[in-house]
């Protein structure tokens, strides 16, 4: 199964946002993907709470050795005995591919280290916070660094955001079958 991450800030978050996360929650579960974030407050929730009432997989990647930080909506809580930034390390390496939503300035790490691991990020730009001011400040609108590891893709809607996703996943893994087949044909 795919492991997709969700990146956002927590805490408190407006309507909107929570609306955006829950719906990346429930098309995450609907695509038969495992739900990896955080797992604690704020747009970590609210996609938690998304795809647990779609029938998905939870897993939080939670900060310290307590569950005491967990939202209700984890399935499988991890616990790292980590600080909030050293955990955000073990849930980009644990994705596949991240979906940021708004953000502040712990998702912008999430983000960097996303992209330094050349690991696939779809920020919805319409949610705020760094989500909606990464395009304006990247290296030709779409990378972190003139290094180009990796192309940012930007999407509208928590919709256009899997559906971005998944066509780069694919194409990885077709492109990955490829590279095998060829290896093996050698």
């Amino acid at each position: 199964m795919l492991r997709i991450g969700v990146i956002g800030q927590s805490g408190e978050i407006a309507a909107e946002m929570q609306k955006m996360a829950e719906e990346i929650g429930k098309e995450i579960a609907q695509r038969g993907a495992i739900l990896l974030t955080g797992g604690t407050s704020g747009v970590m929730k609210a996609a938690s709470k998304g795809a647990k009432n779609a029938g998905g997989l939870v897993v939080g990647i939670l900060p310290g050795d307590t569950l005491d930080k967990a939202n209700e909506y984890i399935d499988i809580p991890i616990t790292t005995g980590l600080s909030f930034d050293y955990r955000s390390l073990i849930l980009v390496h644990s994705s596949d591919a991240l979906i940021m939503i708004g953000g502040a300035n712990g998702t912008l790490g999430e983000l960097s280290a996303s992209y330094l691991n050349r690991k696939p990020v779809v920020i919805i730009e319409p949610s705020g916070g760094w989500a909606g001011k990464i395009r304006a400040m990247a290296y030709e609108e779409s990378y972190l660094d003139e290094r180009k590891y990796i192309k940012l893709d930007y999407a509208n809607s928590p919709k256009e955001a899997l559906d971005i996703l998944m066509e780069r996943l694919n194409n990885s893994l077709q492109a990955a079958g490829a590279d095998s087949s060829s290896q093996l044909s050698s």
